[in-house]
């Protein structure tokens, strides 16, 4: 069986995100990263400067890169984050913690970085099912729950776990790349294989940004 587990990898991969955060439409930014001492920095600004070639480039966008797929709607590339949570009460973002705990637990990942990625799929809520057939907290789709072994997706905690070692399994194989194991859980590990980076999709660049801001406000401790 293949060991998922590589505890601390993500850990210190969020340094230097600031400026890329803040760009007004990832898709009209380049994305360069940059690693130093295990901690890898992002910007979208070019770098200048003795240490320029040091940067290199994580995903080309600009006027005319990040694209639509043709023949592909918005909901069906984008899946939950076209589908409001039917459960709007508070006490829904603390109501999984221990089963978030554990899956950071067992498969090295931040606990941010799980949160983060429930927000922004399912907003907290178990039984969301996206148009495209994505379902509960981590919208899994029906192919990636048979393969992760998760058995009702619209049990938390097996959601929860199954979707924790989707995230280990596109970190392991991107060697601890935050940007990239975020955009292999939108868009697939091949299309990030296939384009070299964050692939041209619209929906994908804009899921990167909201889960990578949502990872920034949850490792503040605002899990709202």
């Amino acid at each position: 069986m293949q060991d998922v587990r590589r505890p601390g990898q993500l850990g210190a991969i969020v340094v230097g995100i600031c400026s890329f955060l803040s760009s007004p439409s990832l898709s009209r930014a380049d994305l360069w990263s940059y690693e130093h001492d295990g901690v890898v920095y992002f910007s979208n600004i070019p770098p200048s400067g003795r240490d320029g070639h040091r940067w290199s480039v994580v995903s080309r966008s600009g006027p005319g890169k990040a694209q639509s797929v043709s023949g592909v709607s918005g909901c069906e590339r984008s899946r939950a984050d076209v589908v409001p949570s039917q459960d709007q009460s508070p006490e829904r973002f603390h109501r999984y913690d221990r089963h978030i705990a554990e899956a950071a637990t067992v498969y090295g990942l931040p606990e941010a970085l799980i949160r983060a990625v429930i927000k922004v799929e399912s907003d907290f809520d178990p039984r969301v099912v996206s148009c495209a057939g994505a379902k509960g907290l981590m919208q899994l789709m029906p192919d990636v729950a048979t393969e992760q072994k998760v058995t009702d997706v619209f049990e938390p905690r097996k959601n929860i776990l199954g979707g924790s070692r989707l995230l280990r399994l596109l970190a392991n194989r991107f060697r601890g790349d935050l940007v990239l194991t975020i955009a292999g859980y939108h868009a697939g590990a091949g299309a990030v294989q296939k384009y070299d980076g964050v692939p041209p999709y619209e929906t994908t660049h804009q899921y990167v940004k909201m889960v990578l801001g949502e990872y920034q406000r949850a490792r503040l401790g605002d899990k709202k």
